[in-house]
């Protein structure tokens, strides 16, 4: 019995538990153009298709329970899946979500209740308790978008998560077929899973200078409705700082999609945060 025999026998008895933040699978899904729709993620695929996103990273293992932290309840009743209540992140900027995962992290480590997690969030708070984690024996992946396979780009626009995403054993990519399976009937989840769930073909470049009238239009709009106050304490944040606050750069990012009704490359969110920075701090364009 080989090496890789033996590591596949082992991962198949390996326990796994998911930690998944609604909010953020919402944006992910944004990120890949993804539209929920009405019933929101299809619940009754999320375990399926988390451990096809192990599987495909080698870790040959099922998720065996998921914990779902959301601010209303969307009427799915899913086995295996516990409903966690957090206030929303409107009211308490997402306190209440922190606390709870964190509650639950903090169980598991002591409990020694798995051998792998797999989280749902970008919260770099987290960072602590994923160490701990590691620290009893566990190993940690992190769900993530494409932007990964660009870390050092990614560390100068939101080191937070960057410092979070490093932590983890494996960052794995919620690809387009798996975002598809999340958004769609229980039985197209299912097959496509089955077979592989291949990613869709990359979209072809586009002009990014005549695409930058869009770009302002949704940040002039945004700006305007700012509260004074909320502006002057995003300035000397971002005096202080070279990213976007996660919370704006994912409201912008959702607000151009909604416009060009895709999602944006890596070139065209550069091009975005840079007209907000320069929006904010009331740098002229040259």
């Amino acid at each position: 019995m080989n090496q890789s025999t033996r590591f596949e026998q082992n991962n198949a008895h390996a326990s796994c538990l998911a930690l998944i933040d609604a909010r953020y699978i919402a944006w992910l899904l944004g990120q890949i153009n993804e539209p929920m729709g009405e019933g929101g993620v299809n619940r009754h695929a999320l375990s399926h298709v988390l451990s096809s996103l192990l599987i495909q990273n080698g870790l040959m293992m099922e998720v065996n329970r998921v914990y779902w932290y959301a601010d209303k309840h969307d009427g799915q009743y899913p086995p295996d899946q516990i409903h966690r209540s957090v206030v929303p992140h409107s009211v308490d900027g997402g306190i209440s979500l922190f606390h709870s995962i964190s509650h639950d992290l903090r169980l598991i480590t002591e409990r020694r209740a798995c051998q792998h997690l797999f989280i749902a969030s970008d919260d770099e708070r987290l960072l602590s308790l994923v160490d701990d984690a590691q620290l009893s024996g566990m190993a940690v992946h992190l769900l993530t978008d494409e932007s990964v396979r660009q870390m050092d780009q990614l560390a100068k626009e939101d080191p937070g998560w960057v410092r979070l995403l490093s932590q983890a054993d494996r960052r794995i990519i919620l690809h387009a077929q798996a975002a598809r399976d999340l958004t769609q009937g229980h039985g197209k989840a299912h097959a496509s899973a089955n077979n592989g769930g291949s990613s869709a073909p990359s979209a072809a470049p586009v002009d990014l200078e005549a695409i930058r009238p869009k770009f302002e239009e949704v940040v002039k709009t945004w700006w305007s409705e700012e509260p004074e106050d909320l502006r002057e304490d995003l300035r000397e944040e971002l005096q202080a700082s070279r990213g976007i606050p996660q919370e704006i750069d994912r409201h912008l990012l959702l607000e151009v999609r909604k416009t060009l009704e895709r999602t944006l490359s890596f070139p065209e969110k550069k091009v975005l945060r840079e007209l907000i920075r320069n929006t904010v701090l009331e740098v002229e364009e040259k």
